[in-house]
């Protein structure tokens, strides 16, 4: 009789765990100098590009055929209108999660954070160098920035044993839980997901396993859903 032999075997979440497909939203409208982008509890409520629309169909095309139990949007606007493609395939009303949304970003709200790091603004280089998001007068402190989303992603787990959920949420967000999933130092180690970018977490317990990280193959060549813009502008490169 041949020795018996153990193969290796592909990934399967452990039982009642629960799987995370986080979708940063597809690209927001382009902030223009001289305005303001509506607020949202003081927090900016740009509506999705035409970029951003076609990212989000090829989200949904992309997971249109996965088995999902439910799907969660936060409170601003560009997060729905990404999920909703997706939500009309497979008959699934999203769910808000308020804790979920973007950092919050204090003066620099409305579209003045992308003013300031298009024209590499010393305090947004600072921002980068140090870290930390609360650089910026009355910003979101990193230890409340924190507390909020390791608290939201924990709720649905629980809420969840066992189920696949699809999150719509922010850049920053992301960033932060896979952060905490790896118990990175550096606190902007993960926030250069692109919009309509899938990233993946399975959580079981106190366990909190990455599985992917800012996966675009569904998004083009270029991983963007649309034509290349040559025009790229003299600022820092910056996801948020």
């Amino acid at each position: 009789m041949p020795p018996k032999q153990y193969r290796q075997h592909r990934f399967s979440p452990p039982p009642g765990a629960t799987e995370f497909i986080l979708v940063r939203h597809g690209e927001s409208a382009a902030a223009v100098d001289g305005e303001r982008f509506d607020l949202v509890d003081g927090q900016g409520d740009p509506p999705l590009a035409p970029d951003g629309l076609e990212q989000a169909q090829r989200v949904a095309d992309r997971l249109g055929a996965m088995a999902v139990d439910a799907i969660y949007v936060t409170t601003l606007r560009r997060t729905a209108q990404t999920a909703a493609p997706l939500a009309a395939r497979l008959g699934i009303t999203p769910t808000v999660e308020a804790d979920l949304r973007e950092v919050h970003l204090g003066e620099w709200e409305g579209g003045e954070f992308r003013r300031r790091v298009a024209n590499a603004d010393p305090l947004a280089v600072q921002l980068l160098v140090e870290e930390r998001w609360d650089v910026i007068p009355g910003a979101e402190s990193a230890t409340a920035f924190s507390t909020r989303v390791v608290g939201a992603v924990t709720r649905l787990a629980q809420a969840h044993p066992g189920q696949r959920l699809v999150v719509f949420s922010h850049g920053g967000t992301i960033g932060e839980v896979l952060r905490q999933a790896v118990g990175a130092e550096r606190g902007f180690a993960f926030t250069g997901s692109d919009n309509g970018a899938i990233s993946q977490l399975v959580i079981h317990g106190d366990r909190w396993i990455l599985r992917g990280f800012n996966d675009t193959s569904h998004l083009g060549p270029d991983g963007s859903g649309a034509p290349e813009d040559p025009e790229t502008g003299p600022g820092i490169s910056f996801s948020a």
